[in-house]
């Protein structure tokens, strides 16, 4: 799943990732000792799981069992410090790899640059509306949403927006409704109202 493509599908060109500083591998430490609630020398999922959610972050439980049996040498879903490095190495390694690639083939096409930040941007925003994760805006998500950013939206204007954004219909705004809309309204989106 996601976890195989994060760590294992290119593990052999990143077998070793990323090197890191003696400041780096304090920090991360001090990481692992956080995670490692109970101090046993493992992060388990439940307590991987526990913090992300205080820091507000919200991951199925699956993806969290699927990235740490993909991280975990044993595949036992526990993963020791040691483990817990070159994980974090692994995908530090891939995000370099990744931000080398992408800022290659961009820097010679400053629009294609331009493209790559308002597609992360979207796909940013995508997963701010999308609370539970499975790629779809709903009614209460947008509602939700709406609460968050300060905007009080009514019953009709919330109709509206879902109306307007949803194009297949089905009641609920997948990411292609959500890109679609953003780019046909972006003019709208970012001016100011006239008065």
């Amino acid at each position: 799943m996601l976890g195989a493509a994060l760590i294992g599908r290119r593990k052999s060109s990143v077998a070793k990732g990323k090197t890191f500083t003696e400041e780096e591998i304090k920090d991360l430490r001090t990481a692992f000792d956080l995670l490692d609630r109970d101090q046993d020398g493992h992060v388990t999922p439940e307590e991987l799981q526990f913090m992300l959610r205080n820091l507000g972050i919200h991951v199925r439980d699956e993806l969290i069992d699927d990235l740490l049996r993909e991280a975990s040498r044993t595949g036992s879903g526990l993963i020791d410090e040691t483990e817990f490095l070159q994980w974090v190495a692994r995908i530090q390694a891939l995000k370099d790899d990744s931000n080398t690639s992408s800022s290659s083939s961009s820097s010679n096409n400053p629009a294609q640059a331009a493209d790559d930040d308002l597609t992360q941007d979207l796909v940013a925003a995508f997963r701010v509306f999308d609370r539970d994760g499975n790629g779809y805006i709903t009614r209460d998500e947008l509602k939700s949403a709406m609460d968050m950013i300060g905007e009080n939206v009514t019953e009709y204007q919330l109709n509206e927006m879902l109306e307007l954004a949803d194009a297949d219909k089905d009641g609920r705004i997948n990411y292609e409704d959500f890109q679609n809309f953003f780019l046909n309204n972006f003019d709208a989106l970012v001016q100011p109202p006239k008065k």
